[in-house]
C-alpha cells in the first residue's frame, strides 16, 4: 500500500468484514489510527458465545483501541470521541447513526465508504438491491458525511461490472475497492473537490427482510436467478418441501417453459414465470452446500411438485 505523503490522525469506524480491508489499508499507509469504533460483540455460534465484531478482531491484532458503545448519543460519549483531536474519522458500514457533534469533532470531519454510486441505493443495502434490480454495474462512493442518510457530498467514485456476481462477491470486490479509494483520496484530499449528489436521481436500498429470500417463481427466470445471487450468501434464497428448508445459491437459467414453481424434470429444473431456473449449488436446512448431482444423488424432488 501506498505510504501517506501526510499521515493523519483518525479513528475507525467499522463493523463487518466489509470494512476490514479499508482498516488494514489506512494502517498499512501509515496513518495515526488512534482508535477504533465497532458494534459490540453478539452472540453467535451453537453456543451463543459473544463473539467481537470482524473489524475488532482485526483492530486488537494490529493493537489499536477499540471501543464498543451501544449509541453515540450520549454526550459524555461525545466527548470522548471529540477529546480524540482527529483529523478525520473514516467510516465503513459501522451501522450506529453519527449525531452532528461526532460529524463535526474531526478537522476534516467523517469520510464514509459507501458500497454504491451514489445517489443511487442509499442505504443498509445497496449491493443487494443493485443485484436484484438487474443494474449493469455499482461500485465504491467515498463521501463526505453529513446528518442526511447517504446524502452528503461524494469525494471520490469508482464503478464496477456486477456481471454474473452473487452479493458476497461483489461485497468483497467493493470492500477492496473502498480501501484503495480511501486511501487514495488521503493522500492528496486538496486534489478532489465534493459534488453534491443529485436528489431527484436517488434510489432507497432498505434492509433486507429475511422473508425477501424465499423464492417466488412467477417473475422471470432473469428475476429469479437474480435473487439468488442478491441474497448468497445471506440469508440466502430458498424454498420449502416437505418440511425441510433449502436454500439455492447458485442456479443456471434454461430457456423452456413451464408453470412457475414446478418441478420440470428429473434434473430440479423449476418453472418460472418465463423461462426456468435450474440450480447449480444447493444447501439443504442443517447440511453442507451440494453441487446438484452430488444433492440429487441424496435427495429426490419429483417431477410435477410444486413448490413453496
Amino acid at each position: 500500500m501506498t505510504p501517506a505523503s501526510k499521515p493523519f490522525r483518525i479513528a475507525f469506524m467499522g463493523t463487518p468484514d466489509f470494512a476490514v480491508p479499508a482498516l488494514q489499508a489506512l494502517h498499512d499507509a501509515g496513518h495515526e489510527i488512534v482508535a477504533v469504533y465497532s458494534q459490540p460483540p453478539r452472540p453467535a455460534g451453537r453456543g451463543k458465545k459473544l463473539s467481537p465484531s470482524p473489524v475488532q478482531r482485526l483492530a486488537e491484532t494490529l493493537g489499536i483501541a477499540v471501543r464498543s458503545p451501544v449509541s453515540l448519543k450520549d454526550e459524555t460519549e461525545q466527548a470522548a470521541f471529540a477529546a480524540l483531536d482527529l483529523d478525520a474519522a473514516v467510516v465503513a458500514a459501522y451501522g450506529l447513526i453519527l449525531p452532528q457533534a461526532i460529524l463535526d469533532a474531526p478537522k476534516m470531519g467523517c469520510l464514509n465508504i459507501h458500497g454504491s454510486l451514489l445517489p443511487r441505493w442509499r442505504g443498509a443495502a445497496p449491493v443487494q438491491r443493485a443485484i436484484l434490480a438487474g443494474d449493469t454495474e455499482t461500485g465504491i462512493t467515498i463521501m463526505q458525511m453529513e446528518a442526511g442518510l447517504d446524502t452528503g457530498p461524494m469525494l471520490l467514485k469508482a464503478a464496477t461490472p456486477i456481471d454474473d456476481k452473487a452479493a458476497g462477491e461483489l461485497t468483497d470486490e467493493l470492500a477492496m475497492a473502498g480501501a484503495e479509494l480511501m486511501v487514495q483520496y488521503l493522500a492528496s484530499p486538496n486534489d478532489f473537490r465534493a459534488e453534491p449528489q443529485n436528489d431527484a436521481l436517488a434510489t432507497y436500498a432498505k434492509k433486507i427482510d429475511k422473508q425477501e429470500a424465499r423464492l417466488d417463481f412467477n417473475p422471470s427466470a432473469e428475476q429469479v436467478e437474480r435473487q439468488i445471487r442478491a441474497f448468497n450468501p445471506l440469508p440466502g434464497a430458498f424454498f420449502e418441501f416437505q418440511g425441510n428448508r433449502y436454500r439455492i445459491l447458485e442456479a443456471k437459467i434454461i430457456d423452456t417453459a413451464g408453470t412457475p414453481g414446478t418441478i420440470l424434470d428429473e434434473h430440479l429444473l423449476i418453472g418460472c414465470g418465463s423461462g426456468a431456473i435450474q440450480p447449480q449449488v444447493i444447501q439443504k436446512a442443517g447440511k453442507p452446500a451440494m453441487e446438484l448431482k452430488s444433492f440429487l444423488n441424496g435427495t429426490t424432488i419429483p417431477k410435477g411438485t410444486l413448490l413453496q
